[in-house]
């Protein structure tokens, strides 16, 4: 019974990291109506943003989060408004266009941070890394605990910003109907810009706070647009709390199958499920949500 808890416990963490990064590439599905195939490469940016304060100058790496996040909305911004923006603007263009152009980017961008920091497995220092806390026979990794808690923060802030701003409401109208919002005066292209910022942002909070407990290279991107992909999914597009609900599956089946079948096979329980979500909800546990309304009301 210890062994399930803890590896409960184990997944939950990991999987509210997970679904931060999710977070993120649902707020740009939901807005640009597009899958960004390259963002797993900008949480890997995010990571190297990271990596390079904590080796250059020391800087703990969750300091360095208030770097690399800024960075990457940046960073974010301008491949909207320099590449990605030129196709959405093309209407006779076809939607598998933009996603081929999002594989383009994540391609340089992994290939330019192999450029500068080569092939090598790297990790970050930082004083929490050996640090648990035990309860009886559960024990918590500080690192895993104090990652979750910030992903859980981040998560409601942002939720927080789309119902009571008014620039969230800006984003939340333009997600729901992007020509209905250009006409009541919105400014959809820059609410579109600052949108794949935002996802670009997360996308690097995420990372680094996954970073004191993965090791870092140029490719680890294709496994993070693979499980944000597969989180999205699940959610239902373009829901927030879907995302988050669905990353801590995720992460709890990937840790029950780590402990119990083998960690060589962790990565395979969140594609299963990913099977069976296309299979038998289609529609993601959003559409559990909106069924359930329909009954009630």
């Amino acid at each position: 019974m210890a062994e399930f808890v803890q590896a409960l416990v184990w997944g939950l963490l990991l999987g509210g990291m997970y679904a931060l990064i999710a977070v993120g590439m649902t707020l740009i599905m939901g807005v640009m109506k597009i899958i960004n195939l390259a963002h797993g490469a900008l949480v890997m940016v995010g990571m190297y943003v990271v990596y390079a304060l904590n080796d250059a100058f020391g800087l703990d790496p969750y300091a360095g989060l208030l770097v690399a996040m800024p960075v990457l909305f940046g960073l974010g911004v301008a491949l909207q408004r320099g590449l990605i923006n030129r196709l959405l603007e093309v209407e006779a263009i076809l939607p598998e266009n933009q996603m081929l152009l999002t594989v383009g980017i994540s391609l340089v961008l992994t290939e330019l941070i192999r450029l500068l920091f080569h092939s090598d497995y790297r990790s970050v220092k930082t004083p929490l890394a050996e640090k648990s806390l035990v309860a009886g026979p559960i024990s918590v990794s500080v690192p895993m605990l104090v990652g979750f808690l910030a992903a859980l923060g981040l998560v409601l802030i942002l939720s927080w910003f789309l119902r009571h701003t008014a620039y969230g409401r800006m984003i939340r109208a333009t997600a729901e109907d992007r020509q209905a919002a250009l006409y009541m005066g919105i400014p959809t292209k820059q609410v579109t810009a600052v949108t794949f910022g935002l996802g670009a942002a997360l996308s690097a909070a995420g990372g680094g706070l996954l970073l004191p407990i993965f090791y870092l290279y140029p490719d680890i991107g294709h496994l993070f647009t693979a499980k944000a992909f597969i989180i999205t999914v699940l959610g239902g597009m373009g829901s927030i709390l879907g995302a988050f609900f669905g990353g801590l599956i995720i992460g709890v089946f990937e840790s029950l199958g780590a402990t119990y079948v083998s960690m060589g096979y962790k990565d395979l329980f969140g594609l299963v499920v990913f099977l069976l979500v296309l299979l038998f909800l289609p529609g993601g546990l959003k559409s559990l949500r909106l069924s359930r309304a329909k009954r009630e009301g």
